[in-house]
């Protein structure tokens, strides 16, 4: 048996923040994975090169049942803390648009940083420690596949369902029902569309098919590119989308996001008065891709219909619903393809200050276990360092 003052499960972003801090402040720690390697997610992350933060990070970009949880945490550990620590190591990152901050070379870097402060902080770490049980009496007792750890304070941050095949699990969650906590519905999320039938059949074969659009659901509002896939909708505003959309919601579609609501009402207009003969799809191909801007136009108008035969009523109501094309998506993709997972450990049960538990004295929750999720762009990462850094001041 080996007696530690602190017990970390789950040796991605949020666990090696948290071990790394409560070294620092002489602690005995020790962290466990049931992996062979740490920061899986990590190394996945960005396409190998690790969107490890957003400069513009704030509690206005997470999902949660509790929006006001994050903003301690994301106040005291903020995004230039992060990047003080990359500096340091002298690691080289580049911005890409909307403050996403990515490795020049590799994620291999930022994982090499993290065992270096581990190191440091003289962390001890266990891999292909699966662990089994987790009790409590005097102290919390941790049996894994190998051995036995007893502590003080025990930390879960093991993530949530998403990508399986990298060793996501429920272990989390279990472990919140076992001391009594709350669990909010986990979803797949940061996820594509799959369509429903009638719908691919519309679009199914423009797989591959980019374009800039304005995509709503619920509360979520994001101006970005679509893709169009074999089951439905990707890219990066679809992903977005995801994190707000739930079961039976519409997701609603504006394919002009540079145009104000009746500017292309007025450009057709304009067309129109100038004498145009050329067909709508045609006109439409300066504004979308070709293949899309013929799919629409079969959808919505007769064939080969030119703007002339076309009354001014009928380009307004097209106007309108390729500025506000409505679809009721079948589902997301699920956790096999989602980033993370929305939902997890109802934040009403932690301190939104330490991360501890209100029901169950020294236990903690961090990252993505908890019920705060990020847009795309880095910011799941800084909740990982900002709750991990948080947890690790108290442990």
């Amino acid at each position: 048996m080996k007696n530690y003052d602190v017990v970390i499960i789950g040796a991605g972003g949020a666990g090696l923040m948290c071990a790394i801090q409560a070294g620092k402040r002489g602690r005995k720690v020790a962290l466990l994975d049931h992996a062979d390697k740490i920061g899986a997610k990590i190394l996945i992350s960005g396409g190998g090169r690790c969107n490890f933060t957003n400069t513009g990070a704030s509690p206005e970009n997470y999902v949660s049942n509790n929006p006001h949880f994050v903003k301690s945490a994301l106040s005291r550990y903020t995004p230039q803390d992060f990047v003080q620590m990359i500096k340091e190591h002298r690691i080289p990152y580049h911005e890409k648009k909307l403050g996403q901050l990515f490795c020049d070379r590799s994620a291999k870097d930022i994982i090499a940083m993290l065992e270096e402060e581990c190191r440091r902080s003289r962390v001890d770490i266990f891999l292909d420690h699966g662990v089994t049980k987790v009790e409590k009496n005097d102290q919390f007792h941790v049996r894994t596949l190998k051995e036995t750890f007893t502590c003080d304070s025990l930390v879960i941050a093991t993530g949530g369902l998403s990508i399986p095949k990298i060793g996501a699990t429920d272990f989390g969650y279990r472990t919140a029902k076992q001391f009594g906590l709350q669990i909010v519905p986990t979803a797949p999320a940061l996820d594509g569309f799959r369509l429903k039938p009638a719908d691919l059949k519309r679009f199914g074969d423009l797989t591959g098919v980019s374009t800039e659009t304005v995509l709503t659901c619920g509360k979520g509002v994001f101006r970005e590119n679509i893709l169009f896939t074999h089951t439905g909708l990707s890219g990066p505003a679809a992903l977005q989308a995801s994190l707000y959309w739930h079961p039976g919601h519409d997701i609603t579609i504006n394919f002009f996001p540079k145009t104000p609501g009746d500017k292309l009402e007025k450009w057709f207009a304009e067309q129109k008065r100038n004498g145009s003969r050329s067909e709508i799809k045609t006109l439409l191909k300066e504004w979308l891709p070709s293949r899309l801007a013929d799919r629409l136009c079969e959808m919505e108008l007769p064939e080969k219909a030119a703007i002339h035969q076309i009354s001014d009523k009928k380009i307004k109501e097209l106007c309108h619903k390729l500025q506000n094309y409505s679809l009721k998506p079948e589902s997301t993709i699920g956790y096999g393809k989602a980033e993370v997972t929305r939902g997890g450990v109802d934040t009403d049960e932690l301190s939104s200050r330490t991360m501890e538990s209100k029901k169950v004295p020294d236990l903690y929750f961090i990252g993505e276990v908890v019920d705060v999720t990020g847009w795309l762009g880095g910011y799941n990462f800084q909740w990982a360092w900002a709750s991990g850094w948080a947890a690790g001041q108290e442990v």
